[in-house]
């Protein structure tokens, strides 16, 4: 619960005064579902004896999530950064892939890892998501492939960049990881391109814990993506593949399930949380917030707001009244993955395509919201940024 009410510039902590909030407020705290629940399928696992290889929790866990999104296969994963490599290696992507920079940095990585040049392509500045036109520039003869992003859960240009991928013979893939329930024009997220990867996070809206998945509709696709991510075993003792370690065990799966049940529960809650930023928001000079297509479905999961220079703060001195306040608010994914290593060594001079990546990168702030937020903390949080942000330092 706040332990002060935020009236003026002299209650705020960084003047001085005791923190808003007793206990730290986080960006991705974890949901967490049904105790009683989850507790009864770790007895079942434990009676099992069967901790991991592709258990009955994680065979309930696949089939489920498929039913769930509409998809004929889903391949659990221990995370969702291997679940990329592994996508990426069925997909036997080499030389370029094309990605944007304004995403988390395991995108990136999971091209480089594998000797794969990333070639970070600019955003939409409204939608945050990839710009099909910035995409065609950076097509080369060496581009073997696109990875779109549904960035903050909002579908990306699902049909012009398969448009792009299927005119220059690329193969598409997309990033869901911030996207699992979301929708683009109708159908739900998973089926698109080749294959879809999801992150089932601690931090994300539906977690395992720690895990992630890949779901396609290419029934070979599915079952390299099998192989690989078990040494390439087929039965015992017969290796027909290279592959690694990806599985998801067992306690992770019964995780998903839980947490599966009481999904709906986390969105309804997000979706009033972010109601409730952008009511008391909207009258605060040069703050907006993200919005959210009413028409199709999202977890709402992040509240993004951006701050523009009519504010009379800056971003980074709201961001830091916040964490002075125990509001652990964030500036995802700044300053872009171009900026970060070993992109910014490599590719010195690729904010010069990037105008729009860095434009945003300097603008957003991510809040807090979640099951475990108290009562009339959003409030409390946007007074904080009400105060700073009507007084020029």
């Amino acid at each position: 619960m706040p332990t002060k009410t935020i009236r003026s510039t002299a209650d705020l902590a960084i003047n001085g005064a005791p923190p808003a909030f007793d206990q730290p407020l986080h960006v991705g705290r974890p949901n967490i579902g049904d105790r009683e629940a989850f507790l009864r399928r770790v007895n079942q696992i434990l009676d099992n004896q069967w901790l991991t290889n592709n258990g009955p929790m994680v065979q309930e866990f696949e089939q489920r999530i498929a039913e769930h999104l509409g998809v004929k296969h889903c391949v659990a994963m221990c995370n969702g950064t291997i679940a990329l490599e592994i996508a990426i290696r069925a997909l036997e992507l080499e030389g370029e892939v094309i990605v944007p920079s304004w995403t988390f940095v395991a995108t990136a990585h999971a091209l480089y890892w594998q000797g794969i040049t990333p070639v970070f392509a600019d955003i939409d500045p409204v939608t945050h998501n990839l710009d099909p036109a910035a995409v065609r520039r950076m097509i080369t003869p060496r581009t073997t492939g696109i990875i779109g992003v549904h960035l903050w859960g909002r579908a990306a240009e699902v049909d012009e960049l398969q448009a792009i991928a299927d005119e220059h013979d690329l193969k598409l893939m997309f990033d869901a990881a911030h996207a699992f329930g979301s929708t683009y024009k109708g159908q739900v997220i998973g089926r698109f391109g080749e294959c879809e990867v999801f992150s089932f996070h601690a931090t994300k809206s539906f977690n395992t814990f720690e895990g992630g998945a890949v779901t396609t509709n290419d029934n070979a696709l599915a079952e390299a993506i099998r192989l690989m991510r078990n040494f390439g075993f087929h039965g015992y003792d017969n290796v027909i593949h290279p592959g690694t370690n990806g599985k998801m065990i067992e306690v992770c799966a019964a995780m998903g399930l839980t947490n599966l049940d009481g999904h709906g529960e986390v969105v309804a809650d997000n979706m009033h949380n972010h109601a409730a930023y952008t009511s008391a928001l909207a009258d605060i000079p040069g703050i907006s917030v993200l919005a959210y297509d009413p028409a199709g479905h999202n977890s709402h999961h992040y509240v993004v707001i951006e701050v523009d220079k009519s504010c009379a703060a800056t971003r980074d001195q709201i961001v830091a009244a916040l964490q002075a306040e125990n509001v652990l608010a964030r500036k995802y994914f700044w300053p872009g993955a171009h900026m970060m290593r070993p992109y910014r060594d490599l590719f010195p001079h690729a904010g010069l395509m990037l105008p729009n990546t860095q434009f945003v990168a300097e603008r957003v702030i991510i809040l807090p919201t979640g099951l475990s937020m108290p009562q009339h903390a959003v409030q409390t949080i946007s007074d904080i940024i009400g105060i700073c942000a009507s007084h020029r330092s």
